[in-house]
């Protein structure tokens, strides 16, 4: 297992939040996905054998919340 902290712009609401960890979490390999809404970073803990960083950085763009950058 990997984790990843996807650095994105501003969340909104908590329904932002909601939005991405419902999303990201229904994907194939994802295990743990969590949102930290005051750094505007997206968790993600996933098996890099079944999905990669950039899969879930591409979704998480298309929910609308582009990613500036991966760690």
């Amino acid at each position: 297992m990997i984790t990843a902290k996807f650095a994105t712009e501003a969340f909104t609401c908590p329904s932002c939040v909601k939005k991405i960890e419902s999303t990201v979490g229904r994907m194939e390999g994802v295990d743990e996905v969590s949102v930290l809404f005051n750094s505007s970073k997206v968790k993600v803990t996933f098996d890099d054998a079944l999905v990669n960083a950039d899969a879930i950085s591409q979704t998480i763009t298309k929910l609308g919340y582009p990613v500036l950058g991966v760690k």
